[in-house]
């Protein structure tokens, strides 16, 4: 990689609840005071993690704490976490929309960034003028500006209204604008937040392959926030993890995303230490992983692809088995039964010597929200081993019917693939 372009610097950044700006008039008068007298801000030493999950008890919340990383040129960076780990004001602050409350962040080049449908257009102006007006604070001439206009519209897709005030774009029109504005007038630094979820699933498909290439063919630099793991892992060499406002871990994309869902599910056990089990203990489950085939990444997959259940188990003494079975119940967060792998009703015999067996499902029909498994195996017509809830995995939000509409988690436990008729 290249020369250090963004360098951020313990940044910090706390919010009051309930108020607007810094605080009371009282508060800024205590911190005036503070200040002449040399000594620092008194409300910097108060204040709790910005946690949703619990009830603070102070007036003040830290939005960001302690917050250190560099980006080198031409790198592409995911951010992901939680809602409300902190993200959204992240890039606040290295968009320069918000200052941080401490520390200090040095961007070296132009920044575009794309943070919200909405964001950098004038309503009232029509697409062309917002081209321009965009371009110009952006630093660029006139006639730079010109060269990449019709570049930029054929992008967006919207030639027939780029004279129609954007005010009546709809939300998909405005953000692929937005975005082909972002990416095409030539900024040093890219930063794009999970706005693209708006978009229909072509041009989030366009806008990826865009953004890769603007950091590997012109060493740009990108900076991506996504809720879709899939598009992170395609873009993002590497990615932080963020956490109650706290950086939780900084490394490879693949194994960020992993520790991200370890921590949005409970710790997991390794199956040697599970003592909760049944069976007679002539055959014990060893490990279990899930993902997709087009995938390497474990225990997160999407609806209607094609996805692998790996078992590893080990046989204990030197028993004759004449039949077994081994068995896979899937139930969703509730507890409820919503599929199940057997070889017994496919009449196939696993040869246990080999310690290992995997399930696929062509097209995986479950839909967006987290579940996890039963294992049962018996051999010689007897239990021999019987845990339950373990292998949790995810099936993820996404655009499955392409019609630019994510199909959220919690919607029932399976995903149809339908049509209107009329």
């Amino acid at each position: 990689m290249g020369k250090v372009i963004i360098r951020v610097e313990n940044i910090s950044k706390q919010y009051r609840l309930g108020s607007v700006g810094t605080g009371s008039f009282v508060h800024d008068l205590n911190r005036t005071w503070h200040k002449l007298r040399g000594k620092d801000d008194p409300y910097l030493k108060i204040g709790e993690e910005n946690n949703r999950l619990t009830k603070g008890l102070s007036e003040y919340v830290w939005a960001l704490q302690n917050i250190n990383f560099n980006v080198s040129q031409g790198e592409v960076i995911g951010i992901i976490g939680r809602n409300g780990a902190g993200k959204s004001t992240l890039l606040k602050i290295l968009s320069r929309t918000t200052s941080p409350t401490t520390g200090s962040v040095k961007i070296k080049g132009r920044v575009a960034s794309l943070l919200e449908v909405g964001t950098g257009f004038h309503p009232e102006l029509s697409g062309r003028e917002n081209i321009f007006l965009n371009g110009a604070i952006l630093g660029m001439t006139k006639q730079e500006i010109k060269r990449k206009f019709d570049e930029i519209v054929d992008f967006a897709g919207v030639e027939r209204y780029i004279d129609t005030p954007v005010k009546r774009y709809s939300s998909g029109m405005y953000v692929r604008l937005a975005f082909g504005v972002a990416a095409h007038l030539e900024p040093e630094i890219l930063i794009v937040d999970e706005v693209l979820a708006v978009g229909d699933a072509d041009f989030q498909k366009k806008a990826l392959g865009k953004m890769k290439d603007v950091s590997t063919r012109e060493g740009r630099t990108v900076l991506f926030v996504s809720h879709n793991m899939t598009a992170v892992q395609n873009l993002c060499k590497s990615t932080i993890l963020l956490s109650n406002g706290t950086i939780k871990e900084i490394g490879e994309t693949g194994y960020i995303i992993s520790k991200y869902f370890a921590g949005v599910k409970k710790k997991d056990i390794p199956f040697a230490e599970i003592t909760d089990r049944s069976g007679n203990g002539n055959f014990r489950f060893q490990k279990g992983n899930i993902k997709m085939t087009s995938s390497d990444i474990y225990n997160v997959v999407d609806t209607f692809s094609e996805v692998q259940f790996d078992l590893e188990f080990s046989l204990n003494g030197d028993h004759e088995i004449n039949n077994s079975r081994i068995d896979i119940g899937i139930n969703n967060i509730k507890g409820d039964r919503v599929g199940w792998l057997s070889s017994d009703i496919l009449g196939y015999a696993p040869d246990l010597s080999t310690g290992k067996i995997s399930f696929s499902i062509i097209n995986f029909p479950l839909a967006p929200g987290d579940y996890n498994c039963n294992l049962y195996c018996e051999t010689n017509g007897d239990i021999a081993d019987w845990i339950t809830e373990v292998m949790e995995f995810t099936v993820t939000e996404k655009d499955y019917y392409r019609t630019g509409k994510m199909v959220p988690a919690n919607q029932g436990d399976v995903l149809l693939k339908y049509n209107v008729v009329l």
